[in-house]
């Protein structure tokens, strides 16, 4: 599927040395800075993990963008590789044609040995035009998963389909893009702040709110959404559980124990929820039980969410 790995030694401008832009792994931020470079008129390339041989620090997919004057961003390992992967694509941009570097296990050439011991090989890919990541971006904008087809032998990069998962299909290497996790989190408390602070750290769109934009909040929810329930009254709660179990997110986590979930079941029973319905909800919510700190809640809650993410494939 790939074309044949290059490895050019040649000199290289010492007036650009590649230095990393500002540390990040998400697949949107670098395609942003990608498409920020395009548009200021300078070249980039964007580089992609297309395989893995044993252990990788980073998944398929992962990416890297460069610009012409050497700033880079994003991941294709733990940061062993980084730095030549973006020298490789100083040189694909100088010569305009695409190119595939391995590392590790399965490289032709003495070079990074990986820590983990694998291999991995990077597409590189001179950036001909921002189309396909504009694309990508503004459907993303609007909460729906896309895709990016790459193809080595033609050097081309245009969308696919969002039903795509990322890996080789034929000779094309597919991207799959997901919206950002929406995280909606009811309830006025200190457990609430927290989880927000620790939801906003990690990158996620937060909304807290004390049950008052129920109408608002309820039209959030789509199937890249969290909904975090953290009241001490479940009265209160019911109205706003019902909503969220009318709509489709991947998570909904409910704060309370065990006792106060059976009541939870009796009274959404008695509005007419059906039992796959109810079991929907993760209560006592989190991964770990009995947190009784605001600090521990809010890690409990946001890594049952992360974990949850994971297993979705849209």
């Amino acid at each position: 599927m790939l074309p044949q790995p290059v490895h050019i030694a040649t000199g290289h401008d010492p007036a650009v040395t590649p230095q990393r832009a500002f540390l990040t792994d998400d697949s949107v931020g670098v395609l942003r800075f990608a498409t920020q470079a395009l548009a200021s008129g300078m070249a980039a390339a964007l580089i992609v993990l297309t395989e893995i041989r044993g252990g990788a620090a980073r998944p398929l997919g992962a990416q890297m963008a460069v610009r012409e004057d050497g700033l880079y961003c994003g991941f294709v390992s733990g940061g062993c590789v980084e730095a030549a992967a973006a020298w490789e694509a100083l040189e694909a941009i100088k010569s305009g044609a695409d190119r595939t570097v391995i590392y590790g296990e399965g490289s032709p050439w003495f070079d990074i040995v990986l820590p983990c011991g694998g291999g991995i090989t990077l597409s590189i890919h001179p950036l001909r035009s921002a189309r396909p990541l504009l694309a990508v971006l503004a459907t993303l904008e609007r909460r729906h998963s896309t895709a990016l087809r790459y193809s080595p032998h033609a050097q081309t990069l245009h969308m696919g389909a969002s039903g795509e998962e990322t890996g080789w299909r034929e000779d094309e290497f597919v991207i799959h893009y997901r919206p950002a996790t929406r995280v909606i989190i009811f309830g006025r408390s200190v457990e609430a702040d927290m989880a927000a602070k620790l939801a906003d750290a990690a990158g996620y769109d937060v909304h807290i709110d004390d049950g008052s934009r129920l109408r608002t909040l309820s039209g959030l929810i789509d199937a890249h959404t969290a909904v975090i329930f953290l009241w001490h009254d479940l009265d209160r709660e019911l109205p706003l559980l019902s909503a969220a179990l009318t709509a489709a997110p991947f998570y909904i986590g409910a704060l309370g124990s065990r006792r106060t979930h059976e009541k939870r079941v009796r009274a959404l029973t008695e509005r007419g929820f059906q039992p796959d319905q109810i079991a929907r909800i993760k209560a006592p919510i989190g991964i770990f039980p009995q947190a009784r700190d605001a600090s521990s809640l809010a890690l409990s809650v946001l890594a049952d969410v992360a974990a949850a993410r994971g297993r979705g494939t849209e």
